[in-house]
């Protein structure tokens, strides 16, 4: 087991909170709703169910943020929980739109929820005038009150409508996009740096035809905080999982972390260091119909842009000299 400092008690309710909360808004707040409608006050959950039925195209129409949420001193207690940080490379201007890539994904995303989605870490002060979108699974944002959360802390949906919609409306905005996707969850085991991103050039396209910049970022120690345990691609457990994929857009990953003692195990995860360090975007040309040949050369070049990164900062964020990045 990983060496890690003793939490709070605070800290660690606040990292069961936030998974539970989702599975509180789901089990719990949904058919509670349902169930008003057919008592007295039946009234709200109807007036609720108009405005999200009028408000639907607002996550495709640049969300919702609010700073208020961003700016919770509960983010403070997430980022010193393990802590987070986030290293800055190089500016970005305003005057430009971005495409970041995020890697890897990890299990739950710590460092990029809290670098990005909140202002625990700083993120308008080291980066003036840029407005951070991180992009998620769109069906997040139909579920009632979960998308009302996600466009608050300026979430926004990974579909082509709404990343289109942030790269041509404005400059300034700094959308991530978490290139591995959901698939790359099950590579995320301790000491392992796998990033499925060989084949994933749909970012390029995109920003090729907005002629938005490309910036990578690695975030170092996203993959250390939980163990996972790991199925054979022709065992039962391996199957349920890509059925589970299939039907619900994720996986099923089976993993522990710490208890709230000291030596036990349980849900929580590691409090190790993590460390999001954003790399010097990579200019592109705008170009409406790109070939495949210039998608596949600005994708090279990110992929090296990449490696770069990874292996200037390596040692100092804890990885092993001769540690190196794999692209699947």
């Amino acid at each position: 087991m990983p060496c890690f400092k003793q939490p709070t008690h605070f800290q660690s309710l606040l990292l069961l909170q936030w998974p539970l909360s989702y599975l509180a808004i789901v089990f719990i707040l949904q058919p509670l709703f349902i169930y008003l409608l057919f008592t007295s006050l039946w009234p709200l959950p109807v007036l609720y169910f108009a405005w999200f039925f009028l408000d639907r195209k607002t996550p495709d129409q640049g969300g919702r943020r609010s700073g208020w949420v961003r700016n919770l001193c509960i983010w403070t207690h997430l980022r010193d929980y393990f802590p987070i940080t986030i290293l800055k490379t190089k500016d970005l201007s305003p005057e430009h739109n971005y495409i970041m890539g995020v890697h890897p994904h990890g299990l739950l995303t710590f460092g990029p929820f809290c670098n990005f989605c909140t202002e625990a870490t700083g993120f308008s002060k080291i980066f003036p005038g840029i407005t951070p979108h991180l992009a998620t699974l769109s069906w997040f944002f139909r579920i009632p009150f979960v998308r009302e959360y996600l466009m608050a802390k300026g979430v926004c949906s990974v579909s082509q409508p709404a990343i289109d919609y942030l790269l041509s409306h404005g400059t300034g905005n700094l959308v991530g996009i978490v290139v591995g996707g959901v698939g790359e969850a099950l590579q995320s085991v301790p000491n392992i740096t796998t990033l499925i991103l060989q084949k994933r050039k749909g970012f390029v396209r995109t920003a090729l035809q907005h002629g938005a910049h490309l910036v990578p970022t690695f975030t170092f120690g996203e993959t250390e905080v939980y163990d996972q345990v790991q199925f054979h691609k022709d065992s039962w457990m391996y199957k349920f999982q890509s059925s589970f994929r299939r039907i619900f857009g994720f996986y099923f990953c089976v993993f522990y972390g710490r208890g709230f003692c000291q030596g036990s195990y349980g849900l929580l995860p590691y409090s190790l260091p993590i460390v999001t360090v954003v790399g010097e975007p990579l200019p592109l040309p705008k170009i409406e119909k790109p070939s495949q040949e210039m998608v596949d050369k600005y994708h090279a070049l990110y992929m090296d842009a990449l490696c770069k990164l990874f292996d200037q900062h390596k040692t100092q964020c804890g990885c092993s000299e001769t540690q190196k990045l794999i692209f699947l």
